[in-house]
């Protein structure tokens, strides 16, 4: 009994004359048996939390566990569950959620966890972009401690610790989730930090198995140089540690000549895997980064009035005291604008095209400035002068069509791929109207630009053909919008010419589709093999026979594997599809077309533009600012692709930097707030008097 006690805890004493079942070897497996003592009563077994006095029937020929592992579960004097209570509070309380862009609250209640409470500070940590120390300063210790008293505040070490093990738990569900799914495009750029350190960002793209469009960065790790060979090898190796090296579709990238060298190299290494048409078409360019290098051939024309207008911006935007003047000139002339002088990158002239539209509303104040003009300085650094805002008036008309068109094909969360050729085909139709312009700068302008278009989009034989068959998959365009986009292009002969190819092609690739899938059921394809074989024993069996072995002989040739391709094309959409989009269309239909929805889940997915990496820069730059490039490149990858997963679609990404107008408004209300307080309390001690 000695023995006995010395195993139970300090404050368990066992009770005398119960018969005790000790020192023998028990056939019960279950875990929660090691938290009772057994002992027989009346001949019958019994067990006896170790914990407290609860007893309960325990032969297992006549009793069952249910209640004695329902204790174990729940009793609070095992150390195991009073760990697992640790944090919880029983009290119900209420709250109210002010809902996202809404005034209305709703009342709920809930049982606050403090386990919750630190998940959703590091969920906060990683989403905002906080330095591990936001946790130790006092503002947020003072508010933590108004606001949920019972938290304790991990230490920034603490912290670091929690956010890596949130990363390798989300990864490890990014690593099930690429189980499931069917094939992968990515996106990858490069980028040099400030600690110097050169990284690259490798972002993927599919759609799963609900039709939606995913987009996660599996990837932003240092690299040894820009050099094609390095980034080819370094996706390689990527793509192989994440298990997805055979589900690699496409890979776009810029037109960097460093990426044709890591293209090649990823091409010749995945021939061996199941790489769709043999890997020839991996390579996709970045549309947008072609339209950026069209358009600067084109604006090279009109630099001298674009420096004048940067350069008054400069001017303006550099003193706090001409900021002041400029602000009282606005309100003197009376322009209602919400728009503010924005400097421009000089080598992204969407950022360009941004500074001139809204220096151009603001063209009557520029003139009341003392902008700096003498005989010293070089003519492109002199005052804009009325018919350089002429110039930059016309130039943004230009460039707007060009800007939207960029925008409407650098998303991310929404599928592009069909809508690469119709914005091919609508920059060659702004190009040709621009070449019939009467006045003759922005004539030679768009000749500049045509010359530049031709070189990347002028030969069918440049361009990946995945472009042409997205447009073909898109149920609202089919092959009459394709074969119309190539016929105004290229001229009725040859535009009919290559819709055919076009359709040849998408052929077989259907084909290829087919011999990966067909495995599976191919459902019946229409009229052009509808026949009613009966299964039924008969007389004539043996003809039945034959007809079903020829059944299944004419389902590997092409006759019988286009029918369903062929079905698609021919079928139309009925008035409530009109408005739906590519993907809610596939999602709601694509059970009708087994092989060639497999084909559209692939190839819809296809990023047109790498801005999804590169805009992981952006956050990268924020995340490795000069208070925290201390960070190891480990800690660097973990934060910025745990940001990207938990970051919902929905939510918009919130500008970090505060709008000075909207703070200048809030002062003024806040003072004016104070004012009127003042006289109501003078009010108020008047009428007491």
């Amino acid at each position: 009994m000695e023995e006995l006690q010395s195993t139970l805890p300090p404050d368990k004493k066992l009770k005398a004359g119960r018969e005790y079942i000790w020192n023998r070897k028990s056939k019960r497996k279950a875990e929660y048996w090691k938290y009772y003592l057994e002992y027989v009563e009346n001949g019958k077994l019994r067990a006896e939390c170790k914990f407290c006095p609860k007893t309960f029937a325990a032969d297992g020929n006549l009793n069952g566990s249910k209640n004695v592992k329902n204790h174990a579960e729940s009793c609070l004097g095992n150390p195991i569950n009073i760990e697992k209570e640790k944090g919880k509070e029983k009290q119900t309380k209420l709250y109210f959620d002010q809902e996202h862009e809404s005034s209305e609250l709703k009342c709920g209640n809930r049982i606050i966890n403090l386990n919750d409470v630190r998940e959703a500070l590091i969920h906060m940590i990683i989403v905002d972009e906080l330095p591990f120390k936001h946790v130790e300063k006092p503002g947020f210790r003072h508010f933590v401690q108004v606001a949920c008293p019972q938290f304790h505040i991990p230490s920034r070490v603490t912290i670091a610790r929690d956010c890596l093990k949130l990363y390798y738990s989300e990864k490890e569900k990014l690593r099930e989730m690429f189980k499931t799914c069917q094939r992968i495009s990515v996106t990858t750029d490069t980028w040099t930090s400030i600690q110097r350190i050169n990284y690259m960002c490798l972002t993927a793209h599919f759609i799963d198995n609900d039709w939606k469009l995913n987009k996660k960065i599996i990837n932003f790790c240092p690299i040894s140089s820009h050099k094609g060979e390095a980034i080819g090898k370094a996706v390689e190796a990527c793509l192989e540690y994440w298990g997805i090296d055979d589900k690699l579709f496409t890979v776009t990238v810029d037109n960097a000549s460093s990426n044709d060298v890591a293209c090649a190299h990823l091409s010749r290494m995945f021939r061996r895997t199941r790489c769709i048409n043999d890997g020839k078409n991996l390579h996709v360019r970045c549309i947008a980064h072609i339209i950026n290098l069209i358009v600067w051939d084109g604006i090279r024309e009109h630099v001298v009035c674009i420096d004048r207008v940067r350069n008054a911006v400069k001017y303006v935007k550099n003193s706090p005291a001409r900021i002041l003047r400029f602000k009282d000139l606005v309100q003197k002339a009376n322009i209602d604008s919400k728009s503010s002088l924005s400097f421009d990158v000089p080598t992204r002239w969407n950022s360009t095209y941004i500074m001139l539209e809204t220096a151009l509303k603001f063209r009557r104040v520029f003139s009341g400035l003392s902008l700096p003009d003498g005989e010293d300085l070089n003519d492109n650094e002199r005052p804009p002068e009325p018919e350089d805002w002429e110039k930059v008036e016309r130039l943004v008309l230009f460039l707007e069509g060009f800007y939207l068109l960029t925008k409407r094909i650098s998303g991310s969360h929404y599928v592009t791929a069909n809508k690469g050729l119709g914005e091919i085909a609508s920059m060659y139709d702004m190009l040709n109207n621009w070449e019939q312009s009467a006045d003759l700068n922005f004539q030679a302008m768009a000749i500049a630009m045509k010359k530049k278009f031709d070189k990347y989009w002028g030969d069918v034989d440049k361009m990946n053909e995945f472009i042409y068959v997205a447009l073909l998959l898109d149920p609202h365009s089919k092959m009459v919008i394709v074969e119309l986009t190539l016929t105004d292009m290229h001229g009725p002969e040859k535009g009919t010419k290559l819709a055919n190819d076009v359709k040849e092609f998408a052929y077989s690739l259907f084909e290829e589709y087919r011999k990966m899938y067909a495995t599976s059921n191919i459902p019946d394809c229409g009229d052009n093999m509808s026949m009613d074989i009966d299964n039924s024993k008969r007389v004539g069996s043996d003809y039945v026979r034959k007809l079903k072995e020829r059944a299944k002989r004419l389902k590997g040739t092409s006759g019988y594997a286009i029918s369903e391709l062929d079905r698609y094309l021919n079928d139309q959409l009925g008035p409530e599809e009109e408005e739906q989009d590519a993907l809610k269309w596939w999602g709601k239909n694509g059970q009708r077309y087994v092989i060639l929805n497999r084909m559209a889940r692939d190839i819809l997915a296809i990023p047109l533009s790498t801005v999804a990496s590169e805009s992981a820069f952006s956050t990268g730059g924020r995340t490795l600012d000069p208070f925290r490039s201390s960070l190891t490149p480990k800690m660097v990858q973990a934060l910025l692709c745990t940001q990207d997963w938990l970051r919902a679609k929905e939510v918009p990404i919130v500008d970090v930097e505060e709008n000075l107008k909207e703070l200048e408004e809030i002062e003024k209300e806040v003072q004016r707030g104070e004012s009127n307080d003042v006289d109501d309390e003078v009010v108020f001690v008047d009428s007491l008097v």
